[in-house]
């Protein structure tokens, strides 16, 4: 029976091959400079966060009937702002300050 050694590091033996233009090349290779990463790091951290993101995003949530009409209801009618929101949201943004 053959016996694997392991290194603690997994393998990496899938290739995923992508063609792109140069200019896209560009924008990838000065953001993942700006992480620090290599390009290869950078664009499999990033395509597997919008992966996840886009598997979380379609997950679907059951409930039971008494929960379902608290959550309809909680829908219809959204709590009012808090006085302190509503001054916030009433100034000026900082940037139109002079």
């Amino acid at each position: 029976m053959a016996q694997t050694i392991s290194t603690g590091a997994p393998r990496k033996g899938d290739v995923i091959q992508i063609r792109t233009s140069a200019e896209t090349k560009a924008v990838l290779n000065r953001a993942a400079a700006m992480r620090g990463q290599k390009l290869s790091e950078f664009m499999l951290e990033s395509a597997r966060r919008q992966a996840e993101d886009t598997i979380l995003d379609q997950r679907v949530f059951f409930l039971d009937p008494e929960a379902h009409e608290a959550f309809l209801a909680m829908l219809d009618a959204p709590g009012k702002p808090a006085v302190e929101l509503r001054a916030r949201m009433s100034r000026a943004p900082v940037w139109e300050h002079e």
